[in-house]
Parts: structure tokens; sequence; C-alpha cells
């Protein structure tokens, strides 16, 4: 059996006010097709399925256009898990109408963990494969709040959460693996924040819990697992070391610190039986279907770079970074004359000699765009020069805010 795993697809994100749906629908037909010619017989999408809640036309048409090839490929079924970007209820609408087309969606945690453990079955109607299809464990789904306890509490609630939901469905799979007396892989999903994890500046990534936020180890996942394919990171990795426990990363780069990232899917393969069963998993690379490039230095060094982009007819989206010790006020005119003429595009600036004091500013190109909600509150809070030993206190309070936020918008949608 062949298994493509992939994850974090964000359809509808925008990259510093441009929108990037060709790009989203080219990567779309190239995985459509690689699939055909892998023979791809079980797709798994790990969460952050679409960048928000509430999803354009366009980026749905996109969603629902991609499974309507994958139905009439030789593709056998799709497992959809929800991610934090996700709005459960919006996933799960069509549930019923996508069964049909053996494409199983799973938008939230159930009450019913039996819920969540798939069994998948061939053309002949024999169990081939056991899905654990976790999607992102929300807070309120696996803690019960109480007055009066502390982060710490809080925090070990929620790694105990975490650690139960995944032994109960481990726990059923088996179960059901020895009830059906079929020796078949089993196959966990995740969205979450693993220990040691890694991250890029500016590529989006948000913690999904409070406290010292929860990062969960690879000990939480039981050894029946044969591979747990796992969606939030956007840099390809492997969890603690393991070859099967991995997040597949972002197909697209989702900001200018991952433009020279390899992006890739993992296709896993099962061989052998139960004890001694061999996962093989094989990176796929993806192509760039848009380019992107992060320039800095001083004003000599950018515009030969851009000399040499233009001389090779790239249309490359670019971030330019000046760090040169001369003050240049005109940076932004400079560029475009630079540029023109050529198919270059600048989506963003930095110019690191010019200060302010607005939130800290570092630059005068410097936007909350450029900021994530933590730190613009962290700025507040030394604009204001509040007292250090307050500070932890308040930091945890507002993260705890905006997590409630943006799960109160998920329910909505």
């Amino acid at each position: 059996m062949k298994l493509l795993h992939t994850s974090d697809w964000h359809l509808g994100r925008t990259l510093y006010g441009r929108r990037r749906y060709e790009e989203f629908e080219a990567f779309l037909d190239w995985l459509a097709q690689t699939m055909l010619e892998q023979g791809t017989e079980v797709l798994v999408v790990a969460g952050d399925i679409f960048d928000t809640t509430a999803p354009s036309n366009r980026a749905q048409q996109l969603y629902y256009r991609f499974l309507c090839q994958v139905a009439a490929s030789p593709c056998r079924h799709v497992i959809i898990v929800a991610g934090n970007h996700d709005s459960p209820s919006f996933l799960n609408a069509p549930r019923e109408l996508l069964r049909v087309l053996n494409v199983h969606v799973v938008g939230n945690s159930a009450e019913n963990p039996q819920d969540e453990v798939l069994v998948l079955r061939d053309d002949q109607d024999t169990p081939e494969l056991i899905v654990c299809a976790v999607p992102y464990l929300r807070d309120r789904d696996i803690r019960q709040v109480e007055a009066g306890e502390s982060v710490t509490d809080k925090e070990k609630k929620l790694l105990e959460g975490i650690r139960g939901h995944y032994a109960a469905v481990a726990d059923l799979a088996k179960q059901q693996r020895d009830a059906l007396g079929a020796d078949v892989p089993i196959v966990a999903t995740g969205h979450l924040f693993t220990a040691g994890g890694q991250t890029v500046d500016g590529d989006g990534v948000r913690e999904l819990y409070v406290g010292s936020l929860a990062h969960i180890t690879a000990g939480v996942f039981d050894p029946c697992f044969d591979y747990v394919a796992l969606g939030h990171l956007h840099v390809p990795q492997k969890v603690s070391g393991s070859d099967i426990i991995r997040y597949s990363g972002s197909p697209l780069p989702m900001g200018f610190g991952e433009a020279r990232q390899q992006k890739s899917l993992c296709q896993v393969t099962f061989d052998g039986s139960s004890g001694q069963r061999r996962t093989q998993v094989e990176l796929l690379n993806i192509p760039s279907f848009q380019r992107l490039e992060r320039i800095s230095g001083d004003w000599p060094t950018i515009a030969g770079r851009l000399v040499e982009l233009a001389a090779t007819d790239s249309s490359a989206w670019l971030e330019v970074i000046y760090q040169g010790e001369e003050v240049i006020s005109d940076l932004c005119e400079r560029l475009d004359t630079a540029i023109a003429g050529t198919r270059l595009e600048v989506l963003r600036i930095k110019n690191s000699r010019i200060m302010d004091s607005v939130l800290g500013q570092t630059h005068e190109q410097e936007t909350l765009d450029d900021l994530d909600v933590n730190e613009v509150f962290e700025r507040c809070l030394a604009q204001h020069a509040v007292n250090e030993d307050q500070r932890p206190g308040l930091v945890n309070a507002y993260r705890e805010i905006v997590q409630l936020i943006h799960e109160d918008d998920a329910q909505a949608h």
C-alpha cells in the first residue's frame, strides 16, 4: 500500500497583500498528477487545509475541485482532519456527501473516540488500513476548567488530555484489528506542536496552548502506530529522530523565511506483519510554483543582486532588508527604479537604519503584519514600563484570552 502524507495547505493565504491562488492551484494539480504517477492509494491531509475559518469562494473551489480529481483517480481513500486554522463545522458540513467519494473528514474531536478510528477497505471489501484520524485537539475538548488553577495545572491537564486521547484511540484501533482478524497497519494523525519542533521566522506558525505551551513529546504516540502523520509545523521534519513520526511541512513557503526550504510530501509504504512490520518513508520533492527570495545587505549588494535576477528574466517576489551603514531615506524609490521594466516584484522592505518609537518599531517600514499578537502585547508592556514581576502573569492571561478568541471564532464557523 502507498500512502501520501501532506498538511498545512493554508488555501487562501496571502503574502503581504498578494493573493496566491495560482500557486495553490498549481500545487493541487501537481499533487493530483503525482498521485496518479505514484499509484497513491491513501491520501492523508493533517490539518490547516484553509488559512482562515471562513475561506473565500475561490479557496473552496480549489478544495472541492481537487477532491473531485482524486475521486476520479485510482486513490481509494482520502483522510482529512482539521487544524487550528480550520473551522470544524465548515469542514464537517459536507462530510456525509464526501464519504460517498471515500473522503473521510474529521473536523473536531468526537465525544466517542471510536468515531475517529476508521477502518479502510479495498475494492474487495477487505480491511487494508486502520486510521486514528485525530484532528487538532482544542483546549475545551481535552480539559475541564477549574477556578483558581495555575498555569502549571492547566498545562498538566492539557498534556494529560492529549496523552489520554491518543491512548484511547490506540486501544480502540488495536481492538478493531483483533476483531477483524486482519494484520493491517495502524496510522495516526495529529495537528500539534511537538517538543523540539523546528519553525522558521515569518512562517505564521503560532503556539496552540497557554502556559509553557504544552509541547508534546513522541511518547504520547502508542507503539502500535506504524506511522504518525502530523501537521502544524511548516518545516518537513522527524519527531525525536523517529522515521515514522513526521511533519510533512507546508507545500508552499508561507513566508520569506521559508524561501530556500525544499518542500516535500511523505510517501509511506508498509512491509511485513505486525511486530516485524517495516515502514518505509520516501520524501517527494515539491517544485516551486512562485519563486521567493530574501535579499539583504548594503545598497551595492542589493542592487547587484537585482541586476543578476533581472538578467535571468526572473519573476521572483522579493523581500529586501537594507543593512548598510549609510542612512538611506529613499530606499523605496531606489528599488522602484532598479526593478522598472523587469518582472521582479518587491513585496516587503525592511530598512534597519531608520528607527521609530511606536510599539518599539525597529524600522520605518515595519507594520503590524511583521509582528504576531504576542509580540505586539510584549512591546506594549515594554513601552509602558510594566514591572518585570508582573509581566509573566499578564502575558499568560493575554495568551489564554487570544486562544479563547481563536477557538470561539472557529466554533462560530
